[in-house]
């Protein structure tokens, strides 16, 4: 497990970017946290780290974006998707060679598998975000060795 502070978004998008330059082909980054807590900030410098150009929003209304640089950026945003059971063909995505950033993963927790980074985003006092890193594969345990 790996935690950071963030004391603005700044630093939640600089912390992402770092996180975007480790990524490796085929991995899962899921994304927690209340509304508001950074999640789509993260994944701006997560894409970043990832070399991608074009702006970064919420997929909330898209459900699924999908950007390309060093590796394609797949975001899912599933918090629509809460009680559906339908066949979206989110599996492609998520099994594809790009990152497959998931936020709300608790609505498609089955399609995930069982190798993943968990990130977890807290607003805690003064405003500031807690961010922890929860590894799910060795993959990602070796991440966030290089990460430390």
């Amino acid at each position: 497990m790996y935690k950071i502070i963030c004391k603005n978004i700044d630093e939640t998008r600089s912390f992402g970017k770092k996180l975007g330059e480790l990524v490796k082909k085929g991995m899962i980054f899921t994304l927690t946290g209340d509304l508001g807590a950074g999640k789509t900030s993260l994944t701006q410098g997560i894409a970043k780290g990832l070399d991608i150009k074009k702006t970064i929003n919420s997929p909330t209304f898209n459900i699924l974006k999908i950007y390309s640089g060093r590796l394609t950026l797949n975001h899912i945003d599933a918090y629509r998707l809460e009680g559906l059971h339908q066949d979206l063909g989110f599996e492609e995505q998520i099994d594809d060679d790009g990152l497959t950033v998931i936020e709300w993963p608790n609505y498609i927790i089955e399609l995930i598998g069982n190798e993943y980074l968990e990130i977890v985003i807290n607003i805690i006092e003064n405003n500031y975000r807690e961010i922890t890193l929860i590894p799910h594969g060795r993959k990602y345990e070796d991440m966030l060795g290089d990460l430390k």
